[in-house]
C-alpha cells in the first residue's frame, strides 16, 4: 500500500452519497447562501447508478426545493398515482381490500410513480446550476477525525485509492484517494452505509433507541404489451407467498411509456434460515393476480437494496462533533407507506439549513444541534410518529393479526392523535431471529420459467454490476473458522440464499481428502443491497466500499 501523501481539498461542507438526501442538502445550501462551497462525492460511476426505490414518490420536498418543477419542460416526475389498490394475496386467489378501511396516511393521493434515479439525475443538474460540485465514481471509505481540546470531530472524508491489485498491492494504474475537508460533513450513504455505520459505533448515536430493522427489497423494471399498461396504477400486496410468520408484500406501479415495475420485500427478520427472498420474488409473479401483466413483456432491469424500516424509535442521534446523518442513513423510511424519499428530501433541507446557520455565525466542526432538535416537530416527525407501531405490530403478531392491529392503530393515530399501545418496543435486531437449521423446515423453490420467473444470474446480468475483477475483495469475513462453525453448520448456509446476486458459496468437498467446504465469494456479482451486513447470524461479514465505480448500473430504477 503507497504512504504517499494524498491531496487535500478544502470546502464549507462535504456530502457523501449523490442520492435524494445528500443532493437535497446540496441544493439547500446553495440556496441559502451561494457563496457557501459545497461538494458532493458518488460511489456509483455516475449519479443514479445505484439508486433503486419503488417508487411512489411523494412530492413535498421537491415541492420545497423547486414549487415550479411540474411547469418545466421535462420534468422529473410525469406520471400522477390514479388508482390505488391494496390485495390480500392466498395460493389460489386474491381479496381487494376496500380503499375505505386504509387510513388517509395510506392514500397516495398526489404522489408520482417514477423513478429515482431519474428524479436524482434531475436533482444533480439543478444542484451543478446553483455552482455545487458533484464528483461520482469516487467512493468515500474513510471519515477523517481532527482531536483538539479533548474532543474527537469529523473533518471529512477520503476517498479510496485505485488502481490496488487483488493482493492489496498498487499496479500500474494506482492513483492515491483524495481528501475532501470541510466545516461540516453530511453523510447520506442510505440504508447501512459504511461510514454511517463506523460513526454510530464511535459516537454511540444509537444509545437508547430500538435496534434499527431492515427489510431486503427487489425489483424488476418492465416494458409491457400496451393492453397490459394503466398508467397511474398502484398495487400492493401481502399475504402469499411468505407464511403468516413471515413480513413481505409486494408493489406493481405502471409509469408512463408502457412501462411497469414490480418489487418484493421481505422484512429481514425472518426465522427461517432456508428462506430465500429473491425467490420469494420470482415465486410471486407467477401468481394469477399479476402473471398476465408480465407474460408476453421484456424484462428491462433488476436490482435489490436493504430498506431501513425501524422508524421513529430506531432513528439514531443524528449529529456529531462535524456532521450528521440525512436520509436512509437516519433511518427516515415511512415502512407502511413504503415511502422514504421524500423523507429523505426533507432530511436535506433541515440539515442543510443547520449547517448554513452554523457557518453563518462563524461555527465549524461542532455539532447541528438545531437538526437535531427540530426534527421530530417537523414534516419529518410527523409523517413517522403515527405509524411508529405499525412495524413492531407485524413482528410480534405476524402478517394477518399484525396487519390488523396496525391498521387500528394508524386509524387511532389519525383520529385520536394517541395510541393504545403507547410506543412499542423492536425487541431483539434482525441478525439474531434466524433459528438453527434443525429447527427449520426446508423451501423447495420451483424452478424458474424464464416467462415471468429468472434465476439469480441471469437477473445480475440486467443490473449491469461491474467491478474490477483485481482488486481487494470488498466483502470481509471477520472469522472464517466462526462463518464455518455457525453460519454452515448450525444455520446450513443461509448466505447462499439471502444475498439476491449470488455472492456467496458454500461449496462441499468433492475431493476425499478435503473435509472442509470452502466459503466462495463471488463480489463481482455484488449489487451493493448490503443484506449480508445485516442478517449474517454473528455479524461476521462487513460491507466495505468497493473501487469507485464499482457496481450496478441502474438504467432508470
Amino acid at each position: 500500500m503507497s504512504s504517499a501523501a494524498r491531496e487535500a481539498m478544502e470546502y464549507d461542507v462535504v456530502v457523501v452519497g449523490a442520492g435524494p438526501a445528500g443532493l437535497a442538502a446540496a441544493i439547500r445550501l446553495k440556496q441559502v447562501d451561494p457563496d457557501l462551497s459545497v461538494v458532493v462525492v458518488e460511489k456509483g460511476s455516475e449519479v443514479g447508478a445505484h439508486i433503486l426505490s419503488g417508487a411512489v414518490i411523494d412530492p413535498v420536498g421537491i415541492d420545497r426545493l423547486f414549487p415550479d418543477w411540474r411547469t418545466e419542460a421535462s420534468p422529473p416526475l410525469k406520471t400522477p398515482v390514479t388508482d390505488d389498490r391494496f390485495y390480500l394475496l392466498g395460493p389460489a386467489g386474491s381479496l381487494r381490500l376496500p380503499n375505505a378501511l386504509m387510513p388517509s396516511l395510506m392514500s397516495n393521493h398526489g404522489a408520482y410513480i417514477g423513478s429515482l434515479g431519474h428524479v436524482c439525475r434531475w436533482l444533480a443538474g439543478k444542484a451543478e446550476e446553483l455552482g455545487v460540485e458533484i464528483y461520482p465514481g469516487f467512493a468515500a471509505n474513510e471519515v477523517l477525525f481532527d482531536e483538539s481540546e479533548g474532543v474527537e470531530r469529523v473533518v471529512g472524508i477520503a476517498t479510496g485509492d485505485m488502481g490496488i491489485g487483488r493482493d492489496g498491492e498498487p499496479h500500474a494504474h494506482f492513483t492515491r484517494g483524495m481528501e475532501l475537508r470541510g466545516k461540516y460533513t453530511l453523510f447520506a450513504e442510505g440504508a447501512r452505509g459504511s461510514l454511517s455505520k463506523t460513526l454510530t459505533a464511535r459516537y454511540r448515536l444509537d444509545e437508547g433507541r430500538e435496534p434499527q430493522k431492515f427489510g431486503l427489497g427487489l425489483k424488476e423494471l418492465w416494458q409491457v404489451a400496451p393492453d397490459k399498461h394503466h398508467p397511474g396504477l398502484v398495487q400492493h400486496s401481502f399475504g402469499w407467498p411468505l407464511d403468516a410468520g413471515t413480513g413481505g408484500g409486494s408493489f406493481l406501479y405502471h409509469l408512463e411509456d408502457g412501462q411497469v415495475v414490480v418489487g418484493f420485500v421481505v422484512h429481514l427478520n425472518y426465522s427461517n434460515p432456508y428462506l430465500s427472498p429473491f425467490e420469494e420474488f420470482q415465486r410471486f409473479k407467477t401468481h394469477a393476480l399479476v402473471r398476465d401483466t408480465f407474460e408476453g413483456g421484456k424484462r428491462l432491469a433488476y436490482g435489490a437494496r436493504a430498506i431501513t424500516e425501524g422508524g421513529y424509535q430506531s432513528v439514531p442521534k443524528l449529529v456529531f462533533p462535524g456532521g450528521a446523518l440525512l436520509g436512509c442513513a437516519a433511518g427516515f423510511v415511512n415502512v407502511p407507506r413504503i415511502k422514504g424519499s421524500h423523507n429523505a428530501v426533507l432530511s436535506g433541507i433541515l440539515a442543510a439549513e443547520a449547517a448554513a446557520a452554523a457557518l453563518a455565525d462563524g461555527r465549524a466542526h461542532d455539532e447541528l444541534s438545531a437538526y437535531e432538535d427540530g426534527w421530530r416537530r417537523s414534516e419529518i416527525g410527523r409523517d413517522l410518529w403515527p405509524v411508529r407501531n405499525v412495524k413492531p405490530l407485524w413482528s410480534k403478531l405476524g402478517t394477518y393479526l399484525g396487519i390488523a392491529a396496525g391498521g387500528l392503530d394508524m386509524w387511532s393515530n389519525t383520529l385520536l392523535k394517541a395510541s393504545p399501545f403507547g410506543t412499542l418496543r423492536h425487541g431483539k435486531p434482525d441478525h439474531a431471529s434466524l433459528k438453527p437449521a434443525a429447527d427449520a423446515k426446508r423451501i423447495d423453490y420451483p424452478r424458474p420459467d424464464g416467462a415471468v420467473s429468472f434465476d439469480r444470474l441471469s437477473s445480475v446480468f440486467l443490473s449491469n454490476t461491474n467491478h474490477e475483477e483485481n482488486q481487494p475483495v470488498h466483502l470481509k469475513v471477520g472469522d472464517l473458522a466462526l462463518q464455518k462453525a455457525s453460519e454452515h453448520d448450525v444455520y446450513a448456509g443461509p448466505s447462499a440464499r439471502y444475498c439476491p446476486a449470488g455472492v456467496y458459496e458454500w461449496v462441499e468437498p468433492t475431493d476425499a481428502k478435503a473435509d472442509q467446504p470452502t466459503f466462495v465469494i463471488n463480489a463481482q456479482n455484488c449489487v451493493h443491497c448490503k443484506t449480508c451486513d445485516i442478517k449474517d447470524p454473528n455479524l461476521n461479514i462487513s460491507w466495505t466500499t468497493p473501487e469507485g465505480g464499482g457496481g450496478p448500473n441502474y438504467p432508470g430504477m
